[in-house]
C-alpha cells in the first residue's frame, strides 16, 4: 500500500470575483522511502500540492490517504495532530526562534505531542543535533550560527518527532552552492539510511537532479512523472511561463478553511 495516495484531489481558491484553480484533479501515489522533487515555475501548483501533502490545507475535492488514513476531510486541529505525528517540515527561511538555543529550537515540536519529561526532550534533541553534526552547538542561538548550520538545526527539529515524511519548501533557497550540496547530501543520507520519505519543492534543477523521482508541474497539473532527470529537464523547458499564472499561498502558514 502506498504511503501517500491522492485520488482526484483538487484545490480552488475563491478570491471573490475570481476563482483560481491552483490544483486541477490529480492522482498521485508515493511509496514509503521515496525521494521526490516537485519541480516547476512559479504558479505551476507545486506549493498547493505541497500544502495538501503536508496537511496544511484541505483540498476542495478528492481523497487523500496518508498511511491508510483519510485526511482530506479532517478539520484543522486533526490535521495538526497528523502533521506532528507523521510529517517534518524544513523551510527556506529556517523559521528558528532567534532568542532560543539550538537545542530548545529542536525540542519545540515535542511540546505539542504526547507528554514527555524535559529530560527525555533534551536527550532526544541532543541526539538529533548530533545526527546533523551539531553536537557542539547545543547552546548556540541562530545568530551565532551560519546559514548552513541554521538549516541543520531546522532539519534536526523536523526529525525530532520521528516522522515518516520529511518535506522541504525550497530548503536550499538561502544557502550558497557549497552549503546547498551539503544539505542535499544530508537529505539523501536520511532517505537512504533511515528510509524517511523525502518530498522537496524546488525551482533549482541542481536540487531536483538528486531526487529519485521528479514531478514536473504546469498549470496546476503534474505534467511529467519521471525517474530520469533529463526527461524532467526537457519537460520543464518545453514551456514558457504564462503571465496570468498565480502561485498558491505559502506552505508555511495554516490556511483558512
Amino acid at each position: 500500500m502506498p504511503l501517500i495516495e491522492l485520488r482526484n484531489i483538487s484545490k480552488t481558491y475563491d478570491l471573490g470575483e475570481v476563482k483560481v484553480n491552483a490544483l486541477r484533479p490529480t492522482d498521485l501515489f508515493i511509496d514509503r522511502g521515496e525521494f521526490v522533487a516537485l519541480l516547476g515555475p512559479s504558479g505551476s501548483g507545486k506549493s498547493t500540492l505541497m500544502n495538501t501533502l503536508g496537511c496544511l490545507d484541505r483540498p476542495s475535492t478528492g481523497s487523500y490517504l496518508l498511511d491508510g488514513q483519510e485526511v482530506a476531510t479532517l478539520n484543522r486541529n486533526a490535521r495538526a495532530t497528523i502533521r506532528n505525528r507523521h510529517i517534518g517540515f524544513v523551510f527556506q527561511n529556517f523559521n528558528l526562534l532567534a532568542r532560543t538555543s539550538a537545542q530548545e529550537n529542536v525540542e519545540l515540536p515535542l511540546l505539542y505531542g504526547p507528554a514527555m519529561s524535559s529530560r527525555v526532550r533534551s536527550k532526544r534533541a541532543q541526539e538529533m543535533l548530533a545526527m546533523v553534526g551539531l553536537e557542539d552547538r547545543l547552546d548556540h542561538h541562530p545568530g551565532q550560527l551560519s546559514g548552513g548550520q541554521q538549516q541543520r538545526v531546522a532539519i534536526a527539529r523536523s526529525l525530532v518527532t520521528n516522522p515518516s515524511i520529511l518535506m522541504g519548501d525550497e530548503p536550499t533557497g538561502n544557502l550558497d552552492s557549497k552549503t546547498s550540496r551539503e544539505v542535499i547530501e544530508l537529505f539523501k543520507k536520511l532517505n537512504k539510511e533511515r528510509q524517511i520519505t523525502v518530498i522537496l519543492v524546488t525551482h533549482d534543477l541542481n536540487v531536483a537532479r538528486h531526487a529519485g523521482r521528479i514531478l514536473v508541474m504546469r498549470d496546476g497539473m503534474i505534467g511529467m512523472d519521471t525517474t530520469r532527470f533529463e526527461d524532467a529537464f526537457n519537460s520543464l523547458h518545453a514551456f514558457e511561463s504564462s503571465p496570468d499564472e498565480q502561485e498558491a499561498p505559502s506552505v508555511q502558514a495554516e490556511l483558512p478553511e
